[in-house]
């Protein structure tokens, strides 16, 4: 069973089993604030850990949880809260801490969207020169998941592509695509966090390089 009808819950719809709950509804905006939000998530997964106590319950967190900038985040310590409710009430449960999504619409503010809007409308934006983002293709998801998924009992898995993108990479991988000059400043601000990756995570992505993804992301999506 599916909890969801957003970017990650379409994707998932191929592997679909009776056996296993997909919590793929939820915040999806890091920046949000309003308990309400926070609130509705929360009971929706109890509601739906009770409803279906025997399955195997995949949830989706984010690597943000690694930022040591966004540690007293409302976004990040709701993820901790709902991760560890999850550890102590689902029998059987896998936690995936997920890099920067990539797929056909969802949120268009989500990095990717952002910048291809920005630069298909010919905004000036602003690219912060420190920031690194890992990036993951949403079908991706589902592939780890129907390769790897029953293999990681109880687990928290970190899964992105192992590879931190400048987000002046981004930008020009985008250009590239869609033939169109972005029009932006720098400032020399930005994040950058490290992420241990498990060895299934490693070993999915092995023998793709990082500037094939990306522009594979770019083809598929742009």
């Amino acid at each position: 069973m599916i909890i969801g009808n957003g970017l990650i819950a379409n994707a998932l719809k191929g592997i679909d089993t009776e056996g296993h709950l997909f919590f793929a509804s939820g915040v999806s905006n890091s920046l949000e604030t309003r308990s309400t939000e926070f609130e509705r998530e929360f009971s929706l997964l109890k509601e739906s850990i009770e409803k279906h106590p025997d399955g195997r319950l995949v949830y989706f967190s984010t690597l943000s949880i690694n930022d040591q900038s966004k540690q007293d985040s409302r976004y990040v310590l709701h993820k901790l809260q709902l991760e560890e409710f999850i550890r102590n009430n689902a029998s059987s449960h896998l936690i995936l801490r997920i890099g920067n999504i990539v797929g056909k619409g969802g949120n268009p503010n989500t990095l990717f969207n952002f910048l291809k809007i920005q630069i298909s409308e010919g905004n000036i934006f602003k690219i912060h020169r420190q920031a690194r983002r890992l990036l993951l293709d949403v079908d991706d998801v589902s592939k780890f998941l129907q390769a790897h998924g029953n293999d990681l009992s109880n687990q928290t898995v970190n899964f992105a592509y192992p590879y931190y993108y400048d987000l002046k990479e981004i930008v020009q991988a985008i250009e590239t695509r869609m033939q169109k000059k972005a029009t932006y400043g720098e400032t020399d601000e930005g994040d950058f966090y490290k992420v241990d990756f498990h060895g299934t995570a490693d070993h999915f992505f092995s023998g793709i390089n990082a500037e094939e993804y990306l522009r594979n992301l770019t083809e598929k999506y742009i």
